[in-house]
């Protein structure tokens, strides 16, 4: 038996040709490195000999033999990376959520004349829970919110109707072409 991959010898060409095919299927470089780790194993390298080709360590090389060992070929498999654990719990994301969505920043102390934005929101969170984040992590969290981001669209309260109609026309006449303004145009 292969002690260092858990392969009787009876099993041994089997599990070469498992690997073999495996490798041949496989478009991903780091898998493949450790279906070539194995397959140097059952071909009896050791595993000094295939640290220096495959530029791993020992140990490393050690973790996809013991994977191999107790899972087989789905021990091999690249499992996702947990990443970090969030900041805000699930309550203070919804509190998050909530004020964003039903308060201006102004009902939160800010200067009015403003809208929720990235930097703001990241703002009013270190304020609230003395919890940094980064302009991208902001983002991160309004994106699992299911918040958008929009560019503001501002109504003026104190603007005078008429003057608006005036300009509206005299838009319309820039936007409108010259040759448009020809009478012998059509």
């Amino acid at each position: 038996m292969s002690v260092r991959v858990g392969v009787a010898e009876e099993h041994k060409a089997a599990a070469i040709l498992e690997i073999k095919a495996a490798m041949k299927i496989n478009k991903d470089l780091r898998m493949h490195e450790r279906y070539q780790t194995i397959l140097l194993l059952l071909l009896g390298e050791s595993y000094e000999r295939i640290s220096e080709v495959t530029g791993r360590t020992v140990a490393t090389l050690y973790n996809y033999s013991k994977a191999y060992r107790e899972q087989g070929m789905q021990g091999l498999q690249i499992g996702r990376p947990p990443g970090r654990h969030r900041l805000l719990t699930a309550e203070q994301e919804q509190q998050v959520y909530e004020v964003i969505t039903n308060q201006t920043p102004e009902d939160q102390g800010f200067p009015s004349q403003m809208n929720w934005t990235s930097p703001l929101v990241r703002k009013w969170i270190e304020q609230k829970w003395n919890i940094r984040y980064s302009d991208r992590g902001t983002r991160d969290l309004l994106y699992r919110l299911k918040l958008s981001f929009t560019k503001p669209t501002y109504t003026l309260a104190k603007a005078d109707p008429q003057k608006q109609e005036e300009f509206k026309e005299h838009f319309q006449e820039l936007k409108t072409p010259r040759w448009a303004h020809r009478p012998d145009s059509v």
